[in-house]
């Protein structure tokens, strides 16, 4: 059976590793630092290969065929795009991310490279709220410039999340002077409400990244970023997949099995503050 591809979680490939990623498609084969410091190697002959998950807040490299990158993954049967966009690029949560108009410019062209609005969804995700000048702010409200813009689109899946302060985000948000806020759940709860209704207007499916807990809003289902049932029907030949849960994932990831080939090794320069991933900032 052949297998899905992650091109990552870790870390956006896409974006900052353009290069490495159109050459280990070109080779054939990728050789991988896990997070635990061992070392794989993972076939990337097309025939071995059902689909291609890209994860990127910025596919201006692949949209202009950059280092080769949109030539190289013609090469497979499928490609399907998990597009982040949170409101806050070029601010100082994402101060290596462009900024939302130029990063909403790109959909349509994303939607031409994988063929089509159903093999696009956008993640909103996470969503921060922070003090500043004795005033709390948030990018939840974006999502009520994003939902209509997605929906014009017709992209019609969204995942969401709330950040989660995993100690070393903590202390780099302080290093850098923002005071990040945890909602209390009553408070997530309204927001989630909030979006659920957006997105409703829209005609927008809302799924919850692991975050079960949102499910308790109507509209918000839990999420399967990487859906091995999906991406067999949209599968130009409808080409079987394993559908059984990846094991290797937080316990409320509802992902079926692929194998991710991007390694933490590979620092992402977006400085995204709430960053699980990136030591370096």
């Amino acid at each position: 059976m052949q297998k899905v591809i992650s091109a990552s979680r870790r870390t956006d490939l896409v974006a900052s590793f353009p290069d490495w990623l159109s050459s280990v498609i070109r080779a054939g084969r990728a050789k991988v630092i896990g997070p635990r410091g061992a070392t794989y190697s993972v076939d990337l002959s097309p025939d071995k290969v059902h689909t291609v998950v890209l994860w990127s807040k910025d596919f201006l490299n692949l949209i202009d065929d950059r280092f080769g990158l949109r030539q190289s993954l013609k090469r497979y049967a499928q490609l399907y795009a998990h597009f982040t966009i949170t409101g806050l690029g070029g601010g100082p949560w994402e101060r290596g991310v462009a900024k939302p108009g130029a990063i909403l410019k790109q959909l349509n062209d994303l939607i031409e490279v994988v063929g089509g609005p159903e093999r696009v969804t956008v993640r909103f995700d996470p969503i921060v709220f922070w003090q500043e000048q004795g005033r709390i702010h948030t990018n939840l409200y974006f999502f009520e410039d994003l939902a209509p813009e997605l929906a014009a689109c017709s992209i019609r899946t969204v995942r969401i999340s709330f950040a989660q302060w995993y100690r070393k985000a903590q202390i780099r948000t302080r290093k850098y002077g923002l005071h990040f806020i945890d909602p209390e759940l009553e408070r997530k709860l309204a927001s989630a409400r909030f979006l659920a209704d957006t997105a409703s207007e829209n005609g927008i499916h809302l799924y919850a990244c692991s975050q079960n807990f949102l499910t308790a809003v109507p509209g918000i289902a839990a999420s399967s970023c990487i859906n091995g049932k999906l991406l067999q029907e949209l599968h130009p030949d409808k080409a079987l997949v394993t559908t059984k849960r990846d094991r290797t994932q937080r316990a409320e990831c509802l992902c079926t099995g692929s194998l991710d080939i991007g390694s933490y090794t590979q620092h992402c320069p977006q400085s995204c503050l709430y960053c699980y991933a990136n030591p370096c900032l």
